[in-house]
């Protein structure tokens, strides 16, 4: 991995007009240093980023089926083999380890802590899975110029719910789909629809355009995570499944430990968002 951009290695935390001029890999150089403690919208725009789930190995098989059977809130990107925090495949030299800028400790389905480097609970018989996120589409919203909440105002985050769609279940894993809502303009969200859609790997299309209660969610002002995000008068609520479902599984399954990165902090690949369609 390369090390921090020029003129930017200090040991101060960054502003992020800084971090969005960067690399992935400086990028997350920075957040190995422990300079970048926030959330990772806008960071090395045109890169995929990544949910991260880190499960005992006893458990690994079920879970990437688990994944294949639902691939809307959770479409692979790498696992890693047993005990190598490297994901080879779409950044080499980096280390899951570090390289998030918050992670969350499940034990028994309760959120035990939150930290920033997970060095000392990693553990020989570990596999991680990186999973899409649609984060990684930001340089594509803007580029449509969709006014989504987390583009244009810097404390948003999605807005994310437990809804009432089950996941499919495999072994040990069941529980609820995670959906993420963002407020679209009513003229936009056609717009919005077909351009998700040519991003399966990012979670594709909406599941859900309109009425929260039609999918359990009776007050959208509560969020189970994130930050909630008002709909105007012109606007719809509109839902994708989001990859914090592993969370919400962990939760439902009472996982004996599960690591995962903490909500809207993911961890940021080399790998470019290409659209198929192109």
């Amino acid at each position: 991995m390369t090390g921090p951009a020029s003129g930017a290695a200090t040991d101060e935390v960054l502003m992020r007009s800084d971090m969005e001029r960067l690399s992935a890999a400086d990028v997350r150089a920075h957040i190995r240093a422990g300079r970048w403690p926030h959330t990772t919208k806008r960071l090395a725009l045109g890169r995929e980023q990544a949910n991260l789930v880190i499960l005992e190995e006893r458990y690994a098989f079920d879970f990437m089926r688990f994944c294949l059977r639902n691939p809307k809130p959770l479409p692979l990107i790498e696992v890693t083999d047993p005990g190598d925090p490297e994901p080879k495949q779409v950044a080499p030299g980096a280390d899951l380890r570090t390289d998030v800028p918050a992670y969350c400790l499940y034990r028994d389905g309760r959120l035990a802590e939150e930290v920033r480097d997970i060095r000392e609970l990693w553990r020989p018989d570990h596999v991680a899975f990186l999973t899409g996120c649609n984060l990684s589409v930001d340089q594509v919203m803007l580029d449509a110029e969709i006014p989504l909440p987390h583009l244009v105002d810097e404390g948003a985050k999605a807005s994310q719910y437990i809804s009432n769609i089950p996941c499919e279940p495999a072994g040990i894993f069941s529980g609820p789909v995670v959906v993420s809502m963002r407020p679209i303009p009513k003229n936009l969200v056609v717009k919005v629809i077909e351009i998700t859609s040519r991003y399966p790997q990012c979670h594709g299309a909406p599941i859900h355009v309109g009425d929260p209660a039609a999918i359990g969610i009776d007050d959208i002002g509560r969020v189970d995570w994130g930050t909630a995000n008002p709909v105007g008068p012109d606007q719809v609520p509109v839902f994708w499944a989001c990859g914090v479902t592993a969370q919400a599984v962990a939760q439902a399954s009472k996982i004996p430990e599960m690591i995962t990165h903490a909500s809207g902090h993911l961890f940021v690949t080399d790998r470019a968002v290409l659209d198929p369609v192109k």
